[in-house]
């Protein structure tokens, strides 16, 4: 964690020398609170490590040998670690979805406060539905002046479009809530098959719409308990937005992240149980290798779910599924 802060430290020295925060605000409010989120991101891999080097120290000195030789089996063996294991499993759950989410709260506020520019969105051909039957589009828009370009809005009932607006540009007005539409062309379908069409200068109208909406920082899902992503995920479901997966892989990988010290557990005393030549150096460096295969996979899995459609719960929990089979492949030839 001293690390990490002293990374971050390095890539913010600026803006907080520049900002009116107090060095009290930006140690409690900030560099607190971003020590629980990467400690908690970093728990299992932690949790590993500590498991290789402790029982690779029992292993050179013999006293695993001495254990097993005095009839202990290996799964007797590994027993205390599995129950403390479960502890850290139950205190990484409630972390998870509880406790660190309030605290990337107050970084994330902290962030948009002193440190975060405006929004940008590189994202174009937006679609949203602000309400049932009421789709709203823009080409690309600039979060920064609070401007979308090629702008239509439709209204359909029963599958057929009944309202049509279209205009080169519209305008949020943040402080008053409102859309300021230029030059709209209105087209409205009858009943009959003959349509009214109107052209106007400028309509302002409010909509139930903010620039926001297209592109929310990601960092907002991390500071939401497990019931607020599940709202904010139907919420974005019903906009059509595209950062449903997204979501959902935030809500997933909680539990998963948590669950993955189980396997971590039983790879890291079956690697680290046997006496070596090479010592505790080598145990760490299989430790390392397989940390880095469990993030690669990891990876790959979602960003099959983010881009190709991979069902987000399977993306997170086939690593840990991958890694169990790993792990009962270590256990086995485990020196027993």
């Amino acid at each position: 964690m001293l690390i990490a802060v002293v990374f971050d430290i390095s890539e913010n020295i600026d803006d907080l020398v520049k900002s009116p925060a107090s060095f009290g605000e930006i140690v409690t409010e900030y560099y607190v609170n971003f020590c629980f989120y990467f400690a908690n991101l970093l728990s299992s891999f932690i949790i590993f490590l500590t498991i290789i080097w402790f029982t690779s120290q029992l292993a050179q000195r013999s006293e695993i040998i001495a254990i097993l030789s005095g009839g202990v089996s290996f799964r007797r063996f590994i027993q205390p670690y599995f129950v403390g294991a479960g502890i850290l499993v139950i205190t990484s759950l409630v972390l998870s979805h509880y406790i660190v989410p309030h605290a990337n709260r107050a970084k994330y506020d902290f962030e948009v406060t002193y440190l975060k520019g405006a929004l940008t969105l590189g994202d174009k051909n937006l679609h949203r539905e602000i309400s049932p039957g009421t789709f709203a589009y823009f080409k690309e828009m600039n979060l920064e002046k609070n401007i979308g370009y090629h702008f239509s809005l439709e209204r359909w009932k029963d599958g057929h479009l009944t309202w049509k607006l279209v205009s080169q540009s519209a305008i949020y007005h943040p402080d008053s809530n409102y859309w300021s539409i230029v030059k709209p062309q209105i087209r409205e379908f009858l009943d009959n098959g003959k349509e009214n069409f109107y052209v106007r200068e400028r309509l302002d109208t409010t909509i139930a719409l903010t620039p926001e909406v297209f592109a929310p920082r990601s960092e907002i899902v991390t500071a939401m308990t497990w019931d607020e992503l599940n709202a904010f995920a139907e919420e974005q479901r019903s906009n059509g937005s595209g950062r449903t997966a997204f979501i959902e892989i935030e809500k997933h990988g909680r539990t998963s992240n948590s669950f993955s010290i189980f396997i971590l557990t039983l790879i890291g005393v079956s690697i680290a149980s046997r006496k070596t030549r090479g010592g505790t150096g080598v145990h760490l460096l299989v430790a390392v290798v397989v940390g880095f295969l469990f993030v690669f996979v990891s990876r790959i899995t979602t960003v099959s779910a983010t881009n190709v459609g991979f069902p987000a719960y399977l993306a997170v929990w086939v690593p840990n599924v991958i890694f169990l089979f790993v792990g009962l492949w270590f256990y086995r030839r485990a020196q027993k």
